[in-house]
């Protein structure tokens, strides 16, 4: 099969494979990937397998479902897990110098990282808490639905390869220190503070399948509703929604939005140009039943 395959152009039966896939993957192991957008698990499971030198989705099926180290290894193909720390600057500087003077007002906060991936993000809002003086009184929920990025998320190593991007990125994201207070870096990797984890939990969810995570002041889920169909970026912009306290925020990537959602009323624009939401005080049941 091609690499460049996407939905457009699959074959009626390569899309039935595919459902059979999605659906025994569901069935078996509890994962649900059914509202992926087409043509991103196309491509990705295209590369699983040419991996695992499968010639058909049916082939792959066969496989999965047999052996459960298939399955562990095709996690990695279907969820992704590439970022890094102070992505996109300006997002980061938004929040520091626009919305934590709104946080800074509740006594104590939790921000839920919906999608943490390998922790980049969760590292790079924990420095930012830290240097702003709200660490102490802030929970971070680092939630992902790989195991694997949890576990490389909650052990905070990195090549030092990617350091110098990170550092740049801190930089212009207005940090009040140097990232190098934050890492020691020695046989090729830097290894963040673990003190950078004492207010941090990080715990499995799935925004396909799981409910509300809590009641929450900032959510930050960057970079995952693109590869999200309209329904499941609908369910997952309402649990968004639930989770977040009356005025709290909501920060997406910078080609995701809030448009189009039936959830699109429940949120203020803040700071639209780096896709920052508020939760308004509207009454989510009406948007329920819209729904």
């Amino acid at each position: 099969m091609d690499a460049a395959m996407n939905a457009d152009h699959a074959a009626p039966h390569e899309e039935l494979e595919l459902d059979l896939l999605l659906e025994a993957i569901f069935r078996h192991y509890h994962y649900d990937f059914r509202g992926y957008s087409r043509g991103s698990l196309h491509r990705r499971l295209s590369r699983a397998m040419q991996s695992h030198g499968c010639d058909s989705l049916s082939q792959l099926q066969h496989r999965v479902l047999r052996d459960p180290a298939v399955f562990v290894d095709l996690m990695g193909f279907l969820t992704i897990q590439v970022s890094e720390m102070f992505r996109d600057p300006a997002y980061f500087r938004a929040l520091r110098e626009q919305v934590i003077p709104h946080l800074r007002t509740y006594p104590s906060l939790k921000v839920w990282i919906a999608g943490c991936a390998n922790g980049e993000e969760f590292y790079s809002l924990a420095i930012l808490f830290r240097e702003e003086g709200l660490e102490d009184r802030t929970v971070f929920y680092c939630t992902d639905i790989s195991p694997a990025a949890l576990e490389r998320a909650e052990a905070g190593i990195y090549g030092v390869d990617r350091i110098p991007s990170f550092t740049e990125n801190h930089r212009l994201a207005g940090g009040r220190a140097s990232l190098s207070d934050y890492y020691t870096a020695a046989y090729g990797a830097a290894v963040f503070d673990k003190s950078l984890r004492r207010r941090a939990v990080f715990a499995q969810h799935n925004l396909a399948s799981d409910q509300v995570f809590g009641e929450v002041h900032l959510v930050s889920s960057r970079n995952v509703l693109i590869y999200f169909d309209r329904a499941l970026q609908d369910r997952s912009l309402g649990l968004f929604a639930d989770s977040l306290v009356r005025g709290g925020f909501l920060g997406l990537g910078s080609k995701e939005t809030l448009r189009f959602s039936c959830y699109s009323d429940a949120f203020d624009d803040f700071e639209e140009g780096e896709k920052i939401y508020r939760r308004n005080v509207r009454d989510l049941r009406a948007l329920d039943h819209a729904a």
